[in-house]
Formats: structure tokens, sequence, C-alpha cells
């Protein structure tokens, strides 16, 4: 059985000994294969696509294109590189990889996501290398690793939201091979495995699609990285639909995050999102999850029918973060300025709604309403967190939560973010209080590095810090090697004391959650919570779970006791910093969930 994905784009193994190649080039009037036995003529076909079935490149092999004024292109839907985004591209055949462990998946509601970049995660940023800290993962109860987008873009170092090569791993990580070998032992020890994939433009080193396809683009529609991305045209459309589609197959990935939906604009009848998850849908029998980052708070995208959803599966929680965000550090400027009012009714809205805005007035967005009503849907439909590549790393000097707030504070919202029952997200590192930053970091040369420092700078002139341009310089050049080298995770702080201390909070936690929390949790309910109350430091909510019990999250953020406990019983409990297991009242800084089984 062929582990191959068939596209329409691309490089294709045949059994026969040979391959297939095809290139959309409408601009083109002849284009040829380059091999290293020559260039081959490719035949012209229909509608712009030109094709040809060859020998000439064994598996392993370098090829390109080579247009009619003699340029050079890689394969835009090339499986990998020979080297970087301007070279040739690698012929891969995906069955040569023999899977080893036997893999049915695991249901959403079991996910505790743990978002990692792979070349700062481990000090050889591979994904060989990556596969020795799994074990580490697993036993503190991490169930689904989200990798940050792996499409091959410009230079060596990088983010991964700039890819120019959808369909090719990039080649710093290790091979197609290591890839798959990462998800097979992450499979093996019961983790599930996401990617990232970002469909709503290209980097700007090394895309040449515009210079063979001029209708890949719309050049009269903006984005904010360009020209905006034709969707609507039935070649551009097959690229895209194909991608996601592709990476769950030959990867065997569990599933995709889908990153900024609200740039991708799409005049057809059926959008390219539902076409996407239509297509994965009807094509893969197997628990696939797909969710999205929109800063639209929007809920079409998630419908759910019988427990189950029928599209994606949840969205980011943008606004649970940007409410906790600025009660645990102070922050208030930025898109912090529509959480700074009626902060712990908000905080219980996210609470017990998923969203805060729902189509009220955003001071963020020039008073427009923003967000659709959430109640409707079941709260595992969105993804809460506490920090994520963005929340740190869009920082001038990305730091993190602990870096920012006080531990109780940290400590009482990571009680908060691990037994809500929304989805929660961590960022690598922080269940041993990771301090090294992450800094927003590329590898570009000349003008573009130029052009990217300045914006990079520029960025944060509207903040009062960074108001002076001379206070501005002193934010981290992306370029530099030492702002990706201060960005690694530092692996000898969990064999610290303060490190333990961390790892056995969130496996205590994690261990509540997965007992208590998780079988309780469905497609169906809960769907909203109860307030109890929400003012003057003090959150409480309740939960009705599927089962009829009912979970009562007790917060107090302030420094007096806030009362006795409750009859109930106690499932779990921070106080001032600490894991307590039978509290006599509820403290200072504390976080106690109590359970009224059914």
């Amino acid at each position: 059985m062929t582990n191959a994905c068939p596209t329409t784009w691309g490089a294709t193994v045949l059994r026969d000994g040979r391959a297939r190649f095809r290139l959309w080039a409408p601009d083109e009037q002849t284009l040829k294969l380059r091999t290293d036995a020559g260039d081959l003529a490719m035949e012209r076909q229909a509608d712009g696509w030109f094709e040809i079935v060859t020998d000439a490149v064994p598996v392993g092999g370098g090829y390109a294109f080579v247009l009619d004024d003699g340029f050079v292109v890689p394969d835009p839907a090339a499986r990998a590189q020979m080297g970087d985004v301007h070279g040739p591209s690698k012929l891969v055949d995906p069955d040569a990889y023999e899977w080893k462990t036997e893999w049915a998946g695991r249901p959403w509601r079991e996910c505790v996501i743990y978002e990692m970049h792979v070349g700062t995660f481990t000090p050889e940023g591979t994904f060989r290398a990556a596969i020795e800290k799994l074990p580490h993962l697993a036993a503190i109860g991490i169930t689904a690793v989200e990798v940050l987008p792996l499409a091959q873009f410009g230079g060596r170092r990088g983010w991964g939201y700039d890819g120019v090569l959808l369909y090719a791993p990039h080649e710093c990580y290790g091979s197609p091979d290591d890839v798959r070998a990462f998800v097979d032992a992450a499979h093996a020890h019961g983790l599930m495995v996401f990617l990232d994939v970002v469909y709503n433009h290209f980097g700007p080193d090394g895309n040449y699609l515009g210079k063979y396809a001029g209708a890949f683009f719309h050049p009269e529609r903006h984005t904010p990285w360009g020209a905006a991305i034709a969707f609507d045209n039935p070649a551009v459309r097959s690229y895209f639909v194909e991608n996601p589609l592709y990476w769950l197959t030959e990867y065997r990935f569990d599933g995709l995050r889908f990153d900024a939906i609200d740039h991708i604009k799409d005049p057809s009848a059926e959008h390219i999102l539902e076409a996407m998850a239509r297509r994965i849908r009807a094509t893969l029998d197997r628990p696939v999850h797909l969710h999205t980052e929109d800063e639209r708070n929007v809920v079409f995208l998630h419908p759910y029918e019988d427990g189950e959803p029928t599209l994606f599966t949840a969205e980011w929680n943008d606004d649970y973060h940007n409410v906790i965000h600025p009660i645990a550090t102070g922050d208030t400027e930025g898109y912090y300025i529509d959480f700074t009012e009626h902060r712990w009714e908000k905080l219980a809205r996210a609470l017990t709604e998923g969203f805060v805005f729902q189509g009220e007035p955003s001071k963020g967005h020039a008073n427009e309403p923003r967000g659709e009503d959430s109640k409707g849907q079941p709260l595992i439909a969105c993804v809460a967190f506490n920090q994520n590549h963005d929340q740190v790393g869009n920082r001038a000097f990305g730091e993190r939560l602990i870096d920012l707030s006080d531990r109780e504070t940290t400590v009482l919202f990571t009680a908060v973010l691990l037994l809500s029952p929304q989805i929660p997200l961590l960022w690598m590192g922080e269940e041993w209080g990771e301090t090294n930053p992450f800094c927003f970091f590329c590898d570009f040369d000349g003008e573009l590095a130029a052009a990217v420092r300045k914006g990079r700078r520029n960025e944060f002139s509207k903040f009062d810090a960074f108001i002076d341009p001379d206070a501005r310089e002193d934010i981290p050049d992306p370029n530099a090697l030492s702002t990706f080298e201060a960005s690694q995770v530092d692996w000898s702080k969990p064999e610290t004391e303060a490190g333990r201390a961390w790892l056995t909070l969130y496996t205590t936690l994690l261990g509540v959650r997965a007992r208590e929390v998780v079988p309780r949790l469905t497609g169906e309910e809960p769907k909203t919570g109860t307030v109890l109350a929400a003012a003057d430091g003090v959150v409480d909510v309740a939960w009705t779970l599927a089962d009829g019990a009912v979970m009562t999250m007790l917060i107090n953020m302030t420094t007096e006791d806030a009362g006795p406990m409750p009859a109930a019983e106690v499932i779990a409990a921070v106080v001032s910093g600490e894991l307590v297991a039978l509290p006599e009242s509820r403290g200072p800084h504390s976080v106690i969930v109590t359970l009224e089984r059914a």
C-alpha cells in the first residue's frame, strides 16, 4: 500500500523506475527539466501545464525547471530540496520509509498540546535530536506535539512562517524521512503530532511563482505580505487543497494548525478553507484534528454535528490569553487595551463561553464589532494558552510569562489553564520554568536583511518604551546568529531544584486533568459554564460536564483569604504558588477546583 499522496503539482515517483514532473507555467512557451544528464524538453499541455515522464532523475537526485529566458527555478511542490530554496529540488520516494508504529490516533478531547520550534528545541535543532526528548513530554502528560511550520524558507534560521516551498520540509531540520521518524517515534510514545501550516502568503526570499505564473496572484488585491493569492484559479486551488492532505498522508500527522486564516481571502463559491477541510474529512478515515488561528473570533468554520466536527475542530482562543496577560503582568498597551476594563468579568466569560468578544465593539479594531456568539460551540472547540510562540516571540525581547510576572501568579494561571474544559496549549520549556527568551529571528542577506531589521524595530515605535529611536536599537537584530542561539531552550534547567518543582506542578495538574476532566468532555458538553462570581480579584465559575458532574473553579487573585472552602470534593488546589492537598480556606493567590460527581 502506497503512502504517496497524489498531487497535481510536482514530481511523482512511478513504479517502473521513472518519475513524472509537472509544473504550471502559463507565462512560458517552452519549459525544460534540468537533470544531471542534461536538459529535457517538457510537453506543453492545456491551460499552461507542462509535463514529462523520464528516468533521467533517480530517487535522491536533483532536478529543476529552465524557463524561456534560461532562468532556473526549483519545483514549488518539491518534496525536498538539495540545499536552499534557490537551488535544485530533490526527487523523493515517500514509500521508501518503513513505518514501525501501529497507530489509530487519539480523540481531540485528550489533547494537551505542546508547541515547539524544531530549530531551538534542542542544541542540534533537528528532528532526530528531538526524538530523544519525546519520553520527557509523554512523562509529564503531554499528548500532542505541535510543530511550527516546516515548509522550506529562505536562509537556515527562521520561525517558518515565511515558507516558499510548501511541500518541502526545511532542509536544516533533517530529511523527509527524519520527519517521518519523529512522527513514528511520537506515536510509539502515545503522542499525536500536529503541523502548523501557512496558506495566507509566501515568504520574501525564494518565491519564483510570479516569474512564470503571474496568474498565481491577484496584483490588484493586497495582503500585509504583498499581492493576494488567486485561490479561485483552478491550478492555484489544486496546489493548496492538496497540500494539507499531503502532510497528513505522507507524514501521518494527526492534525494541522492553520495560521492567520483571517488573511486568506477567496471569492470562490466554496471558500478554499472549506474545500480543504471537506477533502480531508472525505479522504481520511481516522481521527484528524484541524484547528485555526483567526483574530475575528469566528465560529462558522467549526460546526459540530452529534458531537463531532464536520469541518475544523477548534480555534485558538487569543481572548483567553489577552485577558490573563494584563492581569498577570500589568501590560495595557497594544491589543491589551481591550482587556484592561472589566477584566474579572472578561476572565469569567473567557472560561465559561470561550471568546470574550462576541460582537462587541473592540478598541483595538477601531471600535468595530469583533467576534461571533461562541456559546453554541463546545468549549473543546477552543484552544487556550498562557503563552505561545507569537505571544512570546512578538515581544521586543522575547520574554516569557515567568519573566513578566511573579511565580505565584504564573502558578495560579497554570492551574487555570490545565484544568479548564478548553484544550490547553503549552509553549516549549514552560513546563520547567524556562527563562530563555524566544526572539524573532531569521537569516536574510543584503537589502532584505536591512529591511527586516528596520521593520522589526519600527513595529514597536508606538509603545512607550520604544518611542525613542535609540531605544529601538537595543531590540535584538533578527538576522544575528546570537538572537537565534539565545532563543534555544536550556535542557539543564529541568535538572535543577526549581525546574523539578515546575515539572512536579505540571505533571500533577495534567494527571488530574487526565483522570477527572478529560473523561467528562465531549463534543456536545459543556458548551458554556456558569459564572458564580467575577469581581475584585475573585472569579468563580462552574461547568456541568458530560456525565452530569459539576466542576467548579474558584480563583482568588487577591492577597487576602477569600472565604471558607465549599463542601465539594477538592480534586486540585494551588495556594500561594504551591500544590496543596486539602486547603483549609481559599487563601491568597489560589485556584481550587472541586467536583460534584453525578
